[in-house]
């Protein structure tokens, strides 16, 4: 394959194909359930230059290239293409003063927080800090912090990018206002970015963590969620979970952050409610560092396996609540409810603009088993059928499956408006995102 033997002395990092040794691990996802094995090849990008390479090279060949740092969020779309992993890019810049950081495409989220954590700053991640800043960026990402300070696209200011002509640039507002707002939540369809340039925000104290109680304990759990979280100032973010956890009796969690002044006394105070729930089995919440916030949730760090699906809720109410814990959750390990709104609810020059509904749904299971990998879509679909008249139809996009697309996330307007710049910047198709908008 003489094309392949050119781009292995195109760039100057690995370069696997089928049948290399090593092919096949390098191409899974993060999600281990979602299968990846029809990419034409894999590489290891050394560096922006590795990267400018390689898009030059699958222009002229004819092929895409597919970009997973660690492959969160991926769909399997990657049939033909050249995987591109930037684990190597993984420089991390902060600026203090001008409460800026620059990141390589390969750096993941708790590396920035340790840094800006040092400066009495923090960005806006999610839950996982092994989930990479560039990646999460350019699906908008949903933070425990979003309720203040808006999508993590937001706080975007700079992309490093190179073109599909494997030109690099740098994009802002001002240089080039439309590709600029493609990239901030539209995905990565447009360009591939090589550097996320954003803003950080003042982290003057954090206070967060759990709180369990048993199963029998849900349905008063959920109630004080829904009046906690009806009242709740922008600063707290609260998320109740059931959970099914193999070997263990049904549970149910709260998830909890507070990031503002006086956290170790406001957050306790706002949270009083559930202390007046009795039978509590655990309770870890505390002041601490914001690089410790994906202690909160202690999401796995390796890869693994998971279907999961995620639904907007307008309101949760009675009726939601009775739907939730008509049956046991079973086969499902988790099914979350995330308080949002707040800034997210406000306007947002992005493709996602504003997200107006003030809950989160979120289902989870792992397909142990062939009959739990048949039963957990069964058991979700029957939950979002039991909720239909909350449910609103879109969602975030780093919250899609495999059997979804951007039509699931963006309105009408919006959607026609990121094809148009994927026809303007990639005629030829040379970038394919996790969820490619598509051209028409």
């Amino acid at each position: 394959m003489s094309s392949f033997a050119e781009l292995r002395s195109a760039v100057r990092g690995r370069v696997l194909l089928p049948g290399d040794d090593g092919f096949e691990v390098a191409t899974r996802p993060w999600n281990l359930a979602v299968p990846q094995p029809a990419a034409a090849g894999v590489v290891e990008a050394a560096d922006a230059d590795d990267v400018a390479a390689l898009v030059r090279f699958a222009r002229r060949a004819g092929v895409a290239v597919a970009t997973q740092p660690a492959g969160h969020g991926a769909s399997g779309a990657v049939e033909g293409a050249v995987l591109l992993r930037t684990g190597l890019l993984d420089e991390v810049r902060v600026d203090p003063a001008a409460r800026i950081a620059r990141v390589g495409a390969g750096v993941k989220w708790g590396r920035v927080q340790e840094e800006a954590s040092r400066h009495g700053l923090t960005g806006l991640p999610g839950s996982s800090p092994v989930v990479s800043v560039t990646g999460y960026s350019l699906g908008g990402g949903v933070s425990w912090f979003s309720r203040a300070h808006g999508w993590a696209a937001d706080s975007v200011t700079a992309f490093e990018v190179v073109d599909a002509e494997g030109v690099p640039a740098r994009v802002t507002a001002e240089s080039d206002p439309e590709l600029f707002w493609a990239l901030r939540g539209g995905g990565g369809d447009y360009a591939l970015v090589t550097a996320t340039e954003f803003r950080l925000h003042p982290a003057p104290a954090l206070y967060g963590g759990q709180m369990l109680w048993p199963g029998a304990q849900a349905r008063e759990v959920l109630d004080v969620f829904r009046s906690v979280t009806a009242a709740a100032p922008d600063e707290l973010t609260v998320w109740a979970g059931l959970l099914n956890l193999p070997g263990a009796d049904p549970m149910v969690a709260v998830h909890t952050t507070y990031l503002g002044e006086g956290a170790g006394d406001a957050g306790p105070e706002l949270l009083r409610p559930f202390d007046a729930i009795a039978g509590r089995i655990d309770d870890n919440r505390a002041v601490l560092p914001v690089h410790e916030l994906g202690t909160i949730t202690a999401e796995p760090t390796d890869p693994s396996p998971g279907l999961g699906r995620a639904e907007m809720l307008t309101a949760v109410d009675d009726t939601v609540i009775d739907a939730l814990l008509a049956e046991p959750i079973a086969p499902l390990l988790g099914v979350q409810l995330r308080h949002v709104g707040g800034a997210l609810g406000r306007p947002s020059d992005s493709p996602h603009g504003a997200l107006p509904e003030p809950y989160l749904l979120y289902l989870f299971g792992v397909p142990f088993s062939p009959e739990a990998a048949a039963g957990i879509p069964v058991r979700r679909s029957a939950l979002v059928k039991a909720l239909d008249p909350y449910v609103a139809g879109r969602k975030p996009y780093t919250f899609l499956g495999p059997d979804e697309s951007p039509a699931d996330v963006f309105g009408p307007e919006s959607l026609a408006r990121l094809r148009a710049v994927k026809r303007a910047r990639d005629p030829q198709g040379v970038f394919r995102s996790n969820f490619p908008v598509g051209k028409d």
